[in-house]
Formats: C-alpha cells, structure tokens, sequence
C-alpha cells in the first residue's frame, strides 16, 4: 500500500479547524476527503514542493477514505496516470499529500464556504441540478 499513514501540516490543520467550526463537520477525514476532491478536480498539476507534516493531526487512509478508500486510491491512480506520472508508491504518497494540502487551501480560501452547504455549492452538478428545478 503507497499510503498508510498520513500527517497534516500545521497550516493545513489551522485551515481545517476554521472549516471544522464553519461547517460543523467534525471529523477530519470527512473534510480531507472533501479536499483530496477538489483539488484532483482541478485540471491543473499540483505543485510538488516538500510540505511538513508538523501538526498532531494524523489519519491512516483507511481512516481517511473510510468505506471507500479503494475507490479513493484509484481516483488518485487515475490523476497519476491522467499527469503522465508513474503509480510508484513513492509518486502516489507524494501526489495525494500534494492533492490534499492543495485542496485544503481551495476549501479554506473559498467565502462561500461558511457551512456544510457552501461545500455543495463548489460541486458543478449540484449547482446545475439546482437551477434545473429552480428554474
């Protein structure tokens, strides 16, 4: 397995406990996922720069992706492969750390997020099942 264990930066996890109190999700592993989607979402390549795992905050993936973590590991394979990169353990473990602090600070950035329904209104078809019925 390329990712047992993951640690958040001490940044990432102050940006996460003010998406914690917005959104009153209170489990970390649900907003990194929320995170690890949006930024493999983004057609831009994260930038891989060393990131420190400096905070106290530490999951193992199963803890992160829950029921579903397979289907985590193969979104992240998928990104991989769509970048050209290789699916080494290694370039998996750094690709997800990169996707997840990235979309940690999209999630922190973004003003619409002031609770758990601004999360849904960054999901694109959401907002167009949305106008459909509104409309």
């Amino acid at each position: 397995m390329a990712i047992e264990t993951i640690r958040l930066s001490q940044q990432a996890r102050d940006q996460l406990l003010r998406l914690k109190r917005s959104t009153g999700i209170k489990n970390w592993n649900v907003l990194c996922r929320w995170a690890f989607c949006t930024s493999i979402a983004e057609t831009s390549k994260p930038t891989t720069t060393k990131i420190p795992a400096d905070s106290e905050v530490e999951m193992t993936w199963k803890v992160f992706g829950g029921q579903h973590h397979e289907v985590y590991l193969a979104l992240l394979k998928a990104r991989c492969s769509q970048d050209g990169l290789s699916l080494s353990d290694d370039v998996l473990a750094t690709q997800f750390r990169v996707h997840l602090h990235r979309g940690i600070g999209y999630l922190f950035a973004d003003r619409r997020i002031r609770d758990v329904g601004g999360l849904f209104k960054r999901l694109p078809s959401m907002r167009g099942s949305t106008e459909e019925r509104d409309g």
